[in-house]
């Protein structure tokens, strides 16, 4: 089995308009510390991350803790959001169609396609292991919805708060055979 912790960054500082260097606030920092307070008698065999500060920045005291640097794979980034792209009707019209992007934004089924491309290959190259994937809320719901359809708009709404969250996933090659919610703080978005 391998088996991979999902760790959904801790709060952002949203006044920084750069999606890829917007920082933790201090609040996430300081939550940051309880990410790894989780993560730190699970055996964690390595660390993958989205290359977006925020999310490199919420696994990185765990790293530290286990002595280990954090790889980044590109693919696992954010959706890109176009205009008007963060409201209740927009995130019901993206996830109704995969497909469907705002003007200049990218796609639940484009974020899902690179993010399980990524995926898969962690599964092929890191059989066997127990690894942290630094993530975000829309590319982590698009993994939840490639191995279960039934994860929608609602599902999405129930935890677009949860900032850290941690779900823990079991494969037996590249089947998804458990899903666990380990660990969440509620932290209001306001995207």
């Amino acid at each position: 089995m391998t088996t991979i912790y999902f760790v959904r960054h801790c709060k952002p500082d949203i006044s920084i308009a750069d999606d890829r260097k917007r920082p933790l606030t201090e609040e996430g920092l300081a939550d940051s510390t309880k990410v790894m307070e989780v993560l730190k008698d699970k055996k964690i065999d390595m660390f993958i991350s989205s290359p977006y500060k925020r999310s490199y920045d919420s696994i990185k005291k765990a790293a530290d803790f286990y002595g280990q640097s954090i790889l980044t794979d590109e693919r696992l980034r954010e959706r890109k959001a176009g205009k008007d792209s963060n409201n209740h009707e927009m995130f019901k019209k993206r996830w109704a169609d995969l497909n469907f992007a705002e003007a200049d934004g990218e796609s639940i089924g484009e974020v899902q396609k690179r993010n399980i491309e990524a995926l898969n290959e962690i599964l092929e190259k890191y059989q066997d292991k127990i690894i942290v994937i630094g993530t975000h809320g829309t590319a982590l719901s698009s993994i939840f919805n490639y191995y279960d359809s039934s994860f929608n708009d609602e599902s999405f709404m129930k935890i677009v708060d949860l900032m850290p969250y941690i779900v823990k996933m079991e494969f037996d090659g590249k089947k998804n055979v458990s899903k666990e919610e380990v660990f969440s703080i509620y932290k209001e978005w306001k995207g």
